[in-house]
């Protein structure tokens, strides 16, 4: 091997007072270096040994399980581990699904072609909630393990409660069960959120007080086009307020993954690329985490102008006959009818949407500046997310910082 164990890693962190020692970390560092050594003991054999476990990491925001898996990962060789934020992952199996349409068993071909290049695969942030990825994942987790393919992960849930309450869950629980038949499980139960130690607080989360007229409202977003040399004075003086009173401004339109997007003001020009859009634009609409990882791939700094609350509780409801079943019981991918069924409140869509955006710009260390008409702990603090977005509070702490920016 070609860098230091994880265990070393952490060690040699703790002591330079870079870290602080945690001990609900200590069994997953074992795990890590119990793997690595495994790795590195079968790295003379002809034949890969097929008794390796791949390791899931899970627990709430903030305990350490992506720092954890991302030492282990540096101790690896970059020909021999593959480390990928889950969403991305998705987005190349999708990729590679188009390119083998009309080929026999493509999933198949798919994880051969990984098998081929990795020893290990890493997924940082395992979360499910489209039922187009669920659908694909029973088949291709289960591809994966038989060709030994060592997988870790990190997920705020146990493999038991992934994509809970999705559509169709029956065809996912092949890919739990593969997880759990293939991969050491380990709960990292610490206390502290790591992400809320001392920072140094920058502020990027800006309010839009209902004490502020529309002047002073226009006036705090033209301020920030101007810092980021955002030129787009007309576009701002033609702001007006909607149905809702929210500040809507004339704009233009950019090109992402073949659709067009509505931006306020964009910047090229400089080696800090940046773009503004409007939350209605960037999270109300027909948009994916697809649409986020180009805009990160494009740009270094994302202005959000608008954040309404999205809080909103979901129901439920049951499934009549004759409606969802078409007057059978033979629809099986509607679900039977008598069963409970949640109901989405009106702003978990754009909520989820928001939870993507966020994800995607912590991960690519993007700064991202937000105008809301509610404080940030105000922003969702009830309905069916709660659990989802716990980590974007407290992704958006540790974004306010210096540190992040100097990261970024």
């Amino acid at each position: 091997m070609l860098n230091t164990s994880p265990f070393i890693q952490y060690q040699n962190l703790i002591s330079a007072n870079k870290i602080s020692f945690d001990d609900s970390q200590q069994q997953a560092v074992e795990l890590l270096q119990n793997l690595y050594e495994a790795i590195e003991a079968e790295d003379t054999k002809v034949i890969p040994s097929t008794a390796i476990k791949g390791l899931y990491l899970w627990g709430k925001v903030g305990r350490g399980k992506t720092f954890l898996m991302d030492l282990f990962v540096s101790s690896l060789p970059d020909t021999l581990c593959k480390r990928q934020h889950f969403h991305h992952f998705m987005q190349d199996v999708h990729h590679q699904l188009k390119d083998l349409s009309g080929q026999d068993e493509p999933l198949k071909r798919i994880a051969e072609a990984f098998s081929c290049k990795y020893r290990v695969l890493c997924f940082d942030e395992f979360f499910v909630s489209d039922i187009g990825d669920a659908m694909l994942l029973g088949n291709l987790m289960q591809f994966m393990f038989d060709l030994n393919i060592i997988v870790v992960s990190t997920s705020n849930c146990a493999p038991s409660e992934l994509y809970r309450n999705g559509l169709q869950r029956d065809r996912f629980l092949p890919a739990i069960a593969a997880i759990e038949q293939h991969m050491q499980t380990l709960h990292l139960a610490g206390e502290h959120d790591h992400r809320l130690r001392t920072l140094t607080y920058d502020q990027s989360y800006f309010e839009l007080s209902a004490k502020q007229s529309i002047e002073e409202q226009v006036a705090l977003h033209q301020s920030l086009l101007t810092r980021f040399d955002l030129k787009s004075d007309a576009v701002v003086q033609t702001s007006h307020k909607d149905s809702e009173g929210r500040i809507v401004a004339q704009a233009k339109t950019i090109n992402i993954l073949g659709r067009e997007m509505t931006y306020i003001a964009k910047n090229i020009e400089t080696e800090n690329h940046v773009i503004c859009f409007d939350f209605t634009e960037l999270c109300e609409g027909p948009r994916s985490h697809f649409d986020y990882i180009e805009l990160a791939k494009q740009f270094t700094t994302i202005l959000l102008f608008n954040v309404p609350p999205m809080s909103g509780q979901s129901y439920e409801r049951i499934k009549a006959r004759g409606t969802e079943d078409n007057g059978s019981n033979i629809n099986v991918s509607a679900g039977l009818t008598g069963e409970r069924e949640v109901m989405l409140a009106p702003m978990d869509d754009a909520a989820r949407r928001f939870i993507a955006l966020v994800d995607e710009c912590y991960d690519c260390a993007i700064d991202l500046f937000i105008t809301a008409y509610v404080p940030q702990s105000e922003l969702y603090n009830s309905g069916s997310l709660m659990f989802e977005f716990e980590r974007t509070k407290s992704r958006l702490v540790e974004m306010a910082s210096l540190e992040y920016r100097n990261k970024a």
